[in-house]
């Protein structure tokens, strides 16, 4: 009896694999179906994906200016006037997220001083500008720096 544990191919569904360099006689013997010489009849032979036939590659082609400091810190900003409309005297990171003003996932938060602040409020930040450090302390508030 044929079930699923026993099947077995069809008649003519798989071919054995074909045989390079076995001898003139086999129609694929000595240089195998690679043709005469060339990069792509050597071991290993081919060209990788970014390769423009000999082209200067873009990677060489564009202009290159500046310089990127890899080990620089990147804040998440948050300013001031967003920092106005949350309900919450205290402000932590928590809060932050919960409003959607940061993704908690992202690095340290800075405060920047754009827009204003009318009432008292403690922010727990990694770091504040100083135009928003005197904002919402000219409103009475102060800013808590985290790790520092």
């Amino acid at each position: 009896m044929t079930d699923l544990s026993n099947l077995g191919r069809p008649k003519g569904a798989h071919r054995s694999r074909k045989r390079l360099g076995r001898g003139p006689g086999s129609g694929i013997g000595k240089t195998a179906g690679k043709g005469n010489k060339g990069h792509k009849a050597r071991t290993g032979g081919g060209t990788h994906p970014w390769f423009e036939g000999g082209q200067m590659p873009l990677q060489r082609r564009v202009p290159k200016r500046g310089f990127k400091n890899p080990f620089r810190t990147s804040y998440q900003v948050v300013n001031v006037a967003s920092l106005a409309s949350l309900a919450e005297a205290e402000i932590t990171l928590d809060v932050l997220h919960a409003n959607r003003l940061i993704d908690a996932r992202s690095g340290p938060v800075k405060i920047l001083g754009d827009g204003d602040i009318k009432r008292k409020v403690v922010v727990h930040a990694h770091a504040a500008s100083e135009a928003a450090r005197a904002k919402i302390e000219a409103a009475g508030g102060s800013i808590a720096l985290i790790g520092g």
